[in-house]
């Protein structure tokens, strides 16, 4: 649903780019916000994602497991860059400061998070990042319990025991 969302506002910018575009002066720095070809990398990213979503909820429904390992691999992936993320942040820490000083000046309680200690800062983010790579994590062992149970339950090397009542086979 999210990519979905994406994809919508993704096509709306593409049709109307000067609905979308700012300038470096109201972005506060010399860069542009979003070029067309960046739209349409975003774009194509965003319908990638959802065949892979897609594919994802085919495969559990109609219990093929050979559908669920792309988005299996996307999670994998996305973990393995948010676990760079916080080690970063971790060797890094003031890469933080930097990037609160490119934010433009009129972003949401900038003044604020720029006051607040360095060190605690880093703390809550790595603490954030933390929550967030152990809830992918949970999300990563259901695909695979999934995966798991769909194929266990499509193999033929299942024993099967059938009960009468005098014999069991």
């Amino acid at each position: 649903i999210i990519n979905s969302v994406v994809l919508l506002i993704l096509l709306s910018a593409l049709t109307d780019p000067d609905q979308y575009h700012l300038t470096s002066a109201e972005l506060g720095g010399e860069f542009e916000f979003m070029d067309d070809a960046n739209m349409c990398i975003a774009t194509a990213i965003s319908l990638l994602m959802i065949l892979i979503c897609g594919m994802a909820t085919y495969g559990a429904y109609k219990q093929h497991a050979a559908w669920i390992i792309p988005f299996f691999c996307y999670q994998i992936f996305d973990f393995a860059l948010n676990t760079l993320v916080a080690i970063s942040v971790l060797v890094y820490p003031s890469t933080i400061q930097d990037y609160l000083r490119q934010l433009p000046t009129n972003f949401p309680y900038k003044e604020e998070i720029m006051s607040v200690n360095p060190t605690c800062l880093v703390v809550v983010i790595l603490l954030f990042i933390s929550i967030i790579l152990a809830f992918k994590g949970y999300l990563i062992s259901c695909v695979w319990n999934c995966y798991r149970y769909i194929n266990s339950r499509n193999n033929s090397d299942v024993l099967v025991y059938i009960t009468t009542n005098d014999t069991a086979v």
